[in-house]
């Protein structure tokens, strides 16, 4: 089915897609945050800002409205591209849509997750799932359901700390990858991206950012900030993860949506 939504998508449009000449059926579950001014950002990163550019009525009678933004590439649900944490790797305009688009395995580490909020996904998080569902098929796009987005937006919840600046880092606390995962996913897997209902894929209280380093450095790319896993199955589900196309870059806002079942 993914082969057929991508080119529905890219050439028909939802509404027109079908397979084996019937119409696709299932429904679209949206995983992306809103985002708004009050959004958790990166302790360090620009937070987000919509400025009014032009509200009301134009001199010609119609009504008109434009905004400029503000914001950095890393805040909100978004794209982490390889570059962010590896040299000459792909940026967010050239990760091939095959890695953005493809079936979802989620796996649900709420329970570790909600006992401690330091927990690090492991290899036996993974082997437990495929013992329920089977081997990860090659190409899936592998989400970590921690539960922590229904704390969005309370920073202090969702991060740890609502402080701000470089020394808010250090008391940050949120799961994350262990770097064993990262290197089993990288070695012995065939993932096409990973993704996670928390600020980032190295849990809160890295010090070397050894899964960001691990994925991107294989150009596996990463989504941060994924909303409303609850709502898919473990699989079964497809997801569509399109994040703006801006040259060189490090990241970007990313609309990503599933078509379950």
């Amino acid at each position: 089915m993914v082969r057929t939504l991508l080119v529905c998508l890219g050439v028909l449009g939802a509404a027109a897609c079908t397979e084996n000449g019937q119409p696709l059926s299932g429904r679209w579950v949206d995983l992306s945050h809103e985002m708004a001014e009050n959004s958790p950002f990166w302790p360090t990163a620009e937070g987000f800002k919509h400025e009014v550019a032009s509200y009301g009525k134009t001199p010609g009678g119609w009504f008109y409205s434009s905004y400029n933004l503000t914001l950095s590439e890393h805040g909100g649900t978004h794209l982490d591209a390889p570059i962010h944490f590896a040299e000459g790797k792909q940026t967010a305009d050239q990760i091939p849509l095959d890695r953005l688009i493809g079936p979802a395995a989620v796996i649900d580490v709420s329970a570790a997750s909600t006992a401690s909020r330091d927990y690090r996904f492991t290899i036996a998080d993974v082997e437990n799932w495929e013992r329920s569902n089977g081997r990860l098929p090659d190409g899936a796009i592998l989400l970590f359901r921690t539960g922590f987005s229904k704390y969005w937006p309370d920073r202090k919840a969702y991060m740890g700390t609502d402080e701000r600046g470089p020394d808010a880092v250090a008391k940050l606390h949120f799961p994350g990858l262990s770097g064993e995962l990262a290197r089993f996913l990288v070695e012995q897997r065939k993932v096409s991206a990973v993704g996670l209902d928390t600020p980032s894929l190295d849990y809160g209280q890295s010090k070397d950012f050894i899964v960001h380093r691990t994925l991107l450095g294989a150009n596996i790319p990463g989504f941060e900030n994924v909303a409303n896993l609850d709502q898919l199955p473990a699989k079964g589900a497809t997801v569509v993860a399109l994040p703006t196309k801006i040259r060189g870059g490090s990241g970007a806002p990313l609309r990503i949506v599933a078509l379950l079942p």
